[in-house]
């Protein structure tokens, strides 16, 4: 019911900036949630930022990347993007937009299981 699609990842050098954007598609996605996550080899996926809609809602941020990262919508792009800007090392991982239909509490937000859709991940190396 809803598709995502990441792009926007890459190589930049600490201190650089990058925009990820997901893409989203499918009948229902104007009524979805949405967040973005990240995935580090060898540990756990993690809440970035999120949830947002495409119409209000109150986001939420990692404490590691409040003041760096800001999530926002396009409505016209049907995009959801994710700025990341003084970019350090440890946010090299795997980034990954997420939905879900059904409104979530703040603590649900954080659990990767509490959406049902989920991108196919844009890869982001920051280099020292």
């Amino acid at each position: 019911q809803v598709q995502l699609v990441e792009s926007g990842g890459g190589l930049v050098q600490a201190g650089g900036s990058l925009r990820l954007s997901c893409a989203a598609s499918g009948r229902a996605f104007t009524r979805s949630f949405l967040a973005w996550f990240r995935q580090a080899p060898g540990k756990e996926r993690e809440f970035v930022a999120g949830p947002i809609t495409w119409t209000e809602g109150t986001t939420y941020y990692e404490d590691s990347v409040k003041g760096r990262f800001s999530i926002a919508t396009d409505n016209a792009k049907n995009t959801v993007y994710l700025q990341m800007n003084n970019l350090k090392p440890e946010d090299t991982a795997v980034y990954y937009c997420a939905a879900v239909l059904s409104p979530i509490t703040t603590t649900q937000a954080l659990i990767p299981s509490a959406y049902d859709y989920w991108g196919q991940g844009t890869q982001v190396t920051v280099s020292s």
